[in-house]
């Protein structure tokens, strides 16, 4: 029975450690590296070495980038006055793709989910209200956005995190607003496959037509 050599069953093993690798895909891929010119190969192997070294959370809203702040952080022509808050920055890269937001962002890295021992303490809630809190006093923050997920930690995440924003109101900072993104039926959904809560949200979210 024929094996692969060592160091390619290594490389085959580790990726099918990776999301939605299996064992066919992850000796794919490895074969694939294996006929990579060497420079390629020698450039992609630096790129991983120095992955976790030269990738930092960005001070002010703890996207990924590889200074003190990011490039949305440091953009003028962004719209400085609503942050939107979002899981994880794969989610702030669902947004940035779809080029349908111009503000700035907050980052929690991850949702309160109890039964995987992830509480409040472990999200970046408490650096949220406090960056609230700072550009509220300096009058330019108008909204806050809740984009985290519609299920039942994301939800349960929006609504702490909306709480500890209310308390803001006793430091007697400026006004602004705290809206949830939308949810309902999606373009091109048949009501009759619809269940029950989608079906809610779409009836609460209505617009005038």
């Amino acid at each position: 029975m024929s094996t692969l050599p060592n160091n390619l069953k290594k490389i085959s093993l580790f990726l099918e450690r990776l999301p939605g690798i299996g064992e066919k895909t992850a000796n794919r891929l490895a074969f694939f590296f294996l006929r990579l010119p060497d420079s390629d190969l020698k450039d992609f192997a630096a790129s991983i070495t120095n992955l976790k070294e030269k990738t930092k959370f960005c001070k002010n809203c703890f996207n990924l980038c590889e200074s003190e702040s990011c490039d949305i952080c440091l953009d003028d022509k962004r719209d400085h006055s609503v942050i939107t808050v979002v899981e994880t920055v794969l989610d702030l890269l669902s947004f940035e793709n779809g080029d349908i937001y111009q503000g700035l962002y907050h980052v929690l890295l991850g949702k309160i989910d109890p039964l995987n021992h992830v509480g409040p303490d472990d999200l970046k809630i408490e650096e949220l209200v406090s960056r609230v809190k700072k550009e509220s006093n300096r009058g330019g923050l108008k909204e806050v956005i809740l984009a985290t997920s519609p299920d039942m930690e994301g939800e349960a995440t929006a609504m702490y995190v909306k709480s500890q924003l209310e308390k803001l109101e006793s430091y007697k900072v400026k006004k602004f607003k705290i809206t949830r993104l939308a949810y309902g039926l999606p373009i091109g959904a048949n009501l009759e496959y619809a269940d029950y809560m989608t079906l809610k949200k779409a009836i609460e979210g209505r617009n005038k037509f």
